[in-house]
């Protein structure tokens, strides 16, 4: 399998639980503010636990602007073709063509039979996807005349109306692992949508059924190149690598841009509900992957110019772009408190027209974004420990066994210690901003005042957050196994900390890549 040369496009795989709906709408926001190009959802119409999918499909694209939107896959047999073709249409007109559809044969039998859908055999789901992408595609083509009239053994439409036509040419997706599946996404579909984990080989497997795809594909005139290749991955973003996909972004970059140049794999979905590492992917992996990719299929040529302009720029000092992104904040709140009304947050005055940044000023920006990861991925840390003491998954000796893999450098850590060193270091993070970098910048931009008011006003607030992390270490001493106050207190520290940071970062990355930390430094 070559590399079909698709631009790549990198997107997101959430749960759609019921049980808290506004999170998961918050997740498909913050996929989009992260800069992925597309977010799915699973599609079980049996589970009462899911929110319907299609509903939920509908609702997120209201909530979005840019990002596009689709099943992962929809459970065609519960789900009629003529209707989800006119469905599928009339939201890719409401959304200006934000719309694909993820199509599954079907699993879970039982489950569908139970729902009132049709068992179905292994060659009976094929038989029924195959006639089902015929009726979807006669209903979307209003350029034909006469009715739709597609006489299958599973699906038999004979008269219907054709119509509406999506607004733009919607992709078929089909999720398959076997032969005749294979056959018959190159033979009918514009893509092929299988999870990685379910794959027992993991990427050994994908030269095998690359090929059975363009078999498929030959055999009904197509070129191999029309099916896009797309991949569910799951994995985990970690400082050392502990295997495939298990590692820190730089590793995953690589394995994912393996994944592009040997396999053709041309789409990334990342299933994951977690915040930060729907940002990692979004705003560190998915460029990294473009580029590394975009320099190996470059020509030689090609790719001595970019070197030369590259380092042109460098030596010039100077580039045209802040190449500095801020984080979005997450939007998931943890807490039912709220300490401040972040409604009433001023903005920074914009930068001026045609502004240009120094090499050394783009570090000072990212410098910035740097400490603050540090902080979030500290957070994260003091999180996962916090529940896992909580849940009693871990004993006191292998809670310190973890704690001492992390980055403080003492031995014997307690759970206590390890918070308060944390805050410590968010304390000193915020006195160092007070005390000199704000300053330098209230002189250098007057109009930025309200800005540093505003965060040296959330500081103290955080401060007094910090303070409470405090008291509830000292209730849960005086009441040990009883986790609900310090619970509460990092869920409110979690809540507060990263809607700071991320409000710091959009209103002062640009004017420090603009003036620099101090008097000179550019």
């Amino acid at each position: 399998m070559t590399d079909h040369g698709h631009e790549l496009h990198f997107g997101g795989f959430l749960t759609p639980g019921a049980g808290r709906p506004e999170q998961v709408v918050a997740l498909a926001k913050l996929s989009e503010q992260s800069g992925l190009d597309l977010v799915t959802f699973q599609d079980h119409p049996y589970q009462p636990g899911f929110l319907d999918t299609w509903t939920l499909i509908s609702f997120v694209a209201a909530a979005t602007s840019r990002i596009r939107l689709a099943g992962n896959v929809l459970n065609l047999p519960l789900r009629q073709p003529v209707v989800l073709a006119r469905s599928v249409a009339s939201l890719d007109l409401l959304t200006d063509g934000r719309i694909e559809l993820g199509l599954g044969a079907g699993a879970f039998w039982e489950a569908i039979e139970a729902a009132g859908g049709r068992r179905l055999s292994p060659g009976q789901a094929v038989a029924a996807l195959d006639e089902a992408i015929r009726v979807i595609r006669e209903v979307w083509d209003t350029e034909r005349r006469g009715m739709v009239r597609v006489e299958g053994e599973h699906y038999r439409v004979v008269g219907a109306k054709r119509g509406p036509a999506p607004a733009h040419p919607v992709q078929i997706w089909v999720g398959a692992y076997k032969p005749r599946m294979l056959r018959l996404v190159g033979r009918a579909a514009d893509g092929w949508l299988p999870s990685l984990s379910y794959l027992p080989k993991g990427p050994a497997e994908l030269p095998a059924l690359n090929a059975l795809i363009d078999e498929g594909a030959e055999a009904a005139g197509r070129a191999p190149a029309a099916v896009r290749r797309l991949l569910n991955v799951n994995g985990s973003f970690a400082r050392s690598s502990t295997g495939f996909l298990a590692g820190p972004p730089e590793q995953w970059v690589d394995e994912l841009a393996g994944l592009a140049l040997e396999h053709g794999i041309a789409t990334f979905i990342l299933g994951s509900d977690d915040p930060r590492a729907i940002q990692l992917f979004g705003q560190e992996v998915a460029p990294a992957v473009r580029e590394l990719v975009g320099a190996e299929r470059a020509a030689p040529g090609d790719r001595a110019e970019a070197a030369a302009r590259e380092q042109a720029a460098v030596a010039a000092g100077e580039t045209t772009g802040l190449a500095v992104t801020p984080t979005p904040d997450p939007g998931v709140r943890l807490s039912a408190r709220r300490l401040w009304d972040e409604s009433t947050r001023p903005a920074a005055p914009p930068a001026p027209a045609g502004q240009r940044y120094t090499v050394r000023g783009q570090a000072a920006g990212q410098h910035l974004v740097d400490v603050h990861d540090h902080l979030r991925q500290e957070l994260g840390q003091v999180r996962d420990l916090l529940e896992q003491v909580r849940r009693g998954a871990v004993s006191a000796g292998a809670a310190r066994a973890a704690l001492n893999e992390m980055t403080m450098r003492q031995n014997n850590w307690t759970l206590g210690a390890y918070c308060a060193a944390y805050c410590t270091v968010v304390t000193q993070h915020h006195g160092l901003e007070d005390n000199s970098i704000f300053p330098h910048l209230r002189r250098a931009d007057a109009g930025l005042g309200p800005v540093l008011d505003r965060l040296t006003e959330e500081h103290e607030v955080i401060h007094e957050v910090v303070e409470g992390v405090d008291r509830a270490l000292v209730e849960l001493i005086h009441h040990p196994g009883d986790f609900t106050a310090l619970q509460e207190a990092v869920d409110l520290l979690t809540d507060t900390l990263l809607s700071h940071l991320s409000y710091e970062e959009r209103e002062i990355v640009e004017p420090l890549a603009r003036y620099g930390f101090f008097a000179g430094q550019l």
